[in-house]
């Protein structure tokens, strides 16, 4: 809103699962003359959760496909893209439940090709602006009453531990106040499904990132790392990988363990693989719910603090960064978008990363002895 209120043209662009649950706010934003508003394969209703059951039952193969990129781009010079939704636990703010995370922060001709996807994404058949879900919302009045509750909100959010925490982290001032270094390459690729992915039949052959990976991980000479919070490898990926660590190449790989998954159904399929993987001699961490986060379990899962962070690096020379997890979902079902560049410094600072996440404070390592399954 103040960047709107200074003239700055703002478009949001929103997938519907979680948005239907704000759709006040999102139309008041869009009353702004300033800002425009589109939702990705929305809901027909915009509140109630009995309406929300009935569309979701009726129309659960549409429903059930989802937008999972993740973009930020500023006067078509800066781009921030990686596995960050917005909201308080992905930025370490939330008093309970937070998410690991990572992004890139781009500048350059890469900025170009992310803004010529949000474009393609923006335009798409399965984008509807929200003035045209729930034109009653949009209207003044909403906007300014949004106004009124921001206000009190970030005079409230300045009193708090977290404000408090930025304030007094060096790197958080050094970043404010120009200090980025920065990393140079001139090999990089953009790569995103086609928004009409959201449309057709579910079919591994529909994933342009899928397409851009495998090779990557096929022609890997040394090693791979890969962090990836939602790991469902399937037969194919487990056969790949089992192949190449019984070849000699180190494999590493870092996931969720049940304790911090926030699907516990995703934990039960990867579990179907895990066995293979170890005994072919895949080394395989599972991150712990953070010190001192508060976790409760549901069939859902976990509510303490989670992995998100989706990377990988191939031979210490090439990292990828995104929205993709290694599982069906984000393969067949959403749409999902990588960078992919070719650079030993950010490779390095990756796997740097990896240690830091595995170390025995925050993940357990995975054995098999004996057929038996142990976490130390």
């Amino acid at each position: 809103i103040e960047a709107a209120d200074r003239g700055v043209k703002v478009r949001l662009l929103v997938d519907d699962m979680d948005a239907r649950g704000k759709n006040y706010k999102f139309a008041a934003l869009a009353a702004h003359p300033n800002i425009e508003v589109r939702m990705f394969n929305p809901f027909g209703s915009r509140t109630g959760a009995l309406q929300f059951a009935f569309e979701a039952m009726g129309s659960f193969s549409r429903i059930n496909r989802r937008m999972h990129n993740k973009t930020w781009i500023a006067d078509n010079r800066i781009a921030i893209v990686g596995g960050r939704n917005l909201g308080d636990e992905y930025f370490g703010a939330d008093a309970e439940v937070n998410f690991v995370d990572l992004d890139f922060a781009m500048i350059g001709p890469v900025v170009r090709d992310a803004s010529a996807s949000f474009d393609r994404y923006w335009n798409s058949e399965v984008v509807y602006p929200i003035a045209l879900l729930s034109p009653e919302t949009v209207n003044p009045e909403s906007l300014q009453q949004l106004r009124g509750k921001l206000a009190l909100a970030i005079e409230e959010a300045k009193k708090g531990k977290y404000a408090e925490a930025l304030r007094r982290d060096d790197s958080i001032a050094r970043l404010v106040g120009g200090d980025w270094p920065m990393s140079w390459t001139g090999t990089y690729r953009f790569i995103a499904d086609d928004p009409s992915k959201a449309t057709l039949d579910p079919d591994r052959k529909n994933s342009h990132v899928l397409a851009a990976i495998l090779p990557l991980l096929r022609d890997a000479q040394q090693d791979m790392t890969i962090i990836s919070p939602y790991f469902v490898p399937g037969k194919s990926g487990t056969t790949s990988l089992a192949e190449a660590a019984t070849a000699g190449k180190g494999i590493r790989i870092l996931t969720n363990s049940l304790a911090a998954n926030d699907v516990a159904m995703v934990y039960g399929a990867y579990v179907e693989y895990r066995e293979k993987l170890l005994e072919s001699g895949v080394q395989l961490w599972e991150l712990k719910p953070l010190p001192g986060s508060k976790t409760t379990y549901s069939m859902f899962g976990s509510g303490g603090s989670s992995l998100h962070t989706k990377g990988l690096s191939v031979d210490s020379a090439t990292l990828v960064v995104g929205s993709y997890n290694l599982d069906a979902r984000s393969t067949e079902l959403n749409t999902e978008q990588v960078v992919m560049v070719g650079s030993p410094e950010l490779a390095r600072k990756f796997m740097g990363i990896f240690d830091q996440q595995a170390s025995g404070d925050r993940s357990w390592k995975v054995t098999l002895s004996d057929g038996h399954t142990s976490w130390t």
